[in-house]
C-alpha cells in the first residue's frame, strides 16, 4: 500500500474526536467513531450541500395549490384565503418558494426537523412564518403517543398552528450519515494537505559523483532555468554525471480517488438521491440517467411532498375545513414528458374520449376556445355532446 494510502488509514484509525462544541451536541448528540464533523463543516462537502439544495429546491420548485374535493375529484380553489396566501407570498418578507426551500433544507439538517407558525386571526390564516431551529423546542409526551407540544422563544403555542417537518427516525439524513460524512471531509482534508505540503515532485536526478555545495547549486539554478515553473520543452545542461528518473502515480495511490467517489456515492445513498443527480457520472448512462430522474421523483422526492403536505393542511385549514380542502403540490412540472411525447398523449386521450380538447389545452397552459368542452373524436368527426359516457359504444 502506498505512503498516501497509509498514512490516510493511519489518520482515520488514529484521529479522535475531542469535547463535542454545543453544535456538535445539540445537532448529532454522542457520536462513537470521532469523525463526525458539525453541522457546518458539513456543509461544506459538496456532495451534502449538492443533495440537500437538490431535494429542497425541487420541491420549491413546484407550485403549491389548494384543492377543493367536488364528489370524487379535486378541483381548484383559487379564491380560498390560504390559497391566496400561498400564491404570493407568506408573510412580508418572503415568498412561498423560500419557504418551502428552507423548511425542507431544515428538516434534512437538523433532527428537530423545520417549524412554521400559522399565526391566525379569529381563525382565519394571515401569515405563515419559519423560525429558524434554535428559537424553538419540540418536547413529546412520554407516554408512548409521541404527542408533541412546540414553544416558540420560550412561550407555548398550540400545536393547530405549527407547521412541523421532520425526517424519520426523529433523526435527520445529516445526523444519521454524521460519519460517512466525516470521512469524506477528512479525505478532503487529506488531500489539501498531499498538495500542500507533501506534493511530490516530477522526477529525481541522481549524482554518482561527490558534488560540493557550489556545484548542487549550479545545477539546482541550471534544471530550474530550463524547467521552472511556466517552462517546458527546455534542455538542462548539468554536471557530475547526473541521471534524471520520472517519477509516476502508483497504482495504490489511485486508490486515494477510488475512496472519495466511494464516500459521493455513500452520502448520495443516506440521503436518497441518484449520484448523477449530485454530478457522480461514473456508471451514468442516457437509459439509466433517465430511469434514476424517474425514482428520484417516486422515492426521494415523494415523501418529502406528502409530508409537508400533510403538515401544512392540518395548520392552515380548521377541522371542519380539513374535510373539503388539501393542500397539493402541482406535480406536472417534474413528470412532464417532452412536447412531442405529450401531444401524442393527449391527442390519442381526446380521440378515446377521455379527455375533451379544452382539458388537453389546460395541460399545456392554454386557454379554452370555444367549443372545446365537447368530447369528440376529431379523427372520425364523430361527438358527444352528453361527455364521455353519452354513447355506450365509446371507449
Amino acid at each position: 500500500m502506498s505512503w498516501s494510502i497509509r498514512n490516510l488509514m493511519a489518520g482515520l484509525t488514529k484521529k479522535s474526536l475531542s469535547a463535542p462544541d454545543a453544535e456538535l451536541q445539540a445537532v448529532f448528540g454522542a457520536l462513537p467513531s470521532g469523525l463526525s464533523v458539525g453541522m457546518a463543516q458539513a456543509l461544506t462537502v459538496p456532495a451534502v450541500q449538492s443533495a440537500i439544495r437538490l431535494i429542497s429546491e425541487a420541491a420549491a420548485c413546484l407550485e403549491l395549490k389548494v384543492m377543493r374535493r367536488v364528489g370524487d375529484t379535486l378541483a381548484d380553489a383559487p379564491d380560498h384565503p390560504v390559497a391566496k396566501l400561498l400564491e404570493d407570498r407568506p408573510n412580508d418578507w418572503s415568498d412561498t418558494f423560500s419557504l418551502v426551500r428552507d423548511m425542507v433544507a431544515a428538516a434534512l439538517i437538523t433532527d428537530k426537523g423545520a417549524l412554521a407558525l400559522a399565526n391566525k386571526v379569529d381563525g382565519r390564516v394571515i401569515e405563515i412564518v419559519r423560525y429558524d431551529t434554535p428559537h424553538f423546542v419540540v418536547d413529546y409526551s412520554g407516554d408512548g403517543r409521541l404527542e408533541p407540544s412546540f414553544r416558540i422563544n420560550n412561550v407555548p403555542v398550540s400545536a393547530d398552528d405549527v407547521v412541523h417537518l421532520r425526517s424519520p427516525f426523529s433523526r435527520c439524513p445529516l445526523s444519521l450519515a454524521a460519519d460517512a460524512i466525516g470521512v469524506a471531509k477528512f479525505m478532503e482534508g487529506h488531500a489539501g494537505r498531499l498538495f500542500k505540503d507533501g506534493a511530490r515532485p516530477s522526477g529525481v536526478l541522481s549524482l554518482k559523483d561527490r558534488t560540493s555545495p557550489d556545484a548542487l547549486k549550479r545545477i539546482r539554478e541550471a534544471w530550474q532555468l530550463a524547467h521552472g515553473a511556466g517552462k517546458s520543452g527546455g534542455t538542462a545542461i548539468v554536471e557530475g554525471g547526473a541521471e534524471y528518473q520520472q517519477l509516476t502515480l502508483a497504482s495504490t495511490d489511485a486508490q486515494f480517488l477510488e475512496l472519495r467517489t466511494f464516500q459521493i456515492v455513500e452520502i448520495a445513498r443516506a440521503f436518497r438521491v441518484p449520484p448523477s443527480m449530485i454530478y457522480e457520472l461514473d456508471r451514468a448512462t442516457w437509459a439509466n440517467s433517465e430511469q434514476m430522474g424517474k425514482e428520484f421523483l417516486t422515492y426521494s422526492l415523494e415523501p418529502w411532498l406528502r409530508a409537508l403536505e400533510g403538515a401544512l393542511r392540518r395548520a392552515l385549514f380548521s377541522p371542519e375545513e380539513r374535510r373539503d380542502y388539501v393542500v397539493l403540490f402541482d406535480r406536472d412540472d417534474l413528470t412532464r414528458a417532452s412536447l412531442t411525447e405529450r401531444a401524442t398523449a393527449i391527442s390519442s386521450l381526446i380521440s378515446s374520449r377521455v379527455l375533451n380538447p379544452n382539458e388537453g389545452r389546460s395541460w399545456l397552459d392554454l386557454a379554452p376556445r370555444a367549443g372545446g368542452e365537447e368530447y369528440a373524436n376529431p379523427n372520425t368527426g364523430s361527438s358527444q355532446p352528453g361527455g364521455a359516457g353519452a354513447d355506450s359504444g365509446a371507449p
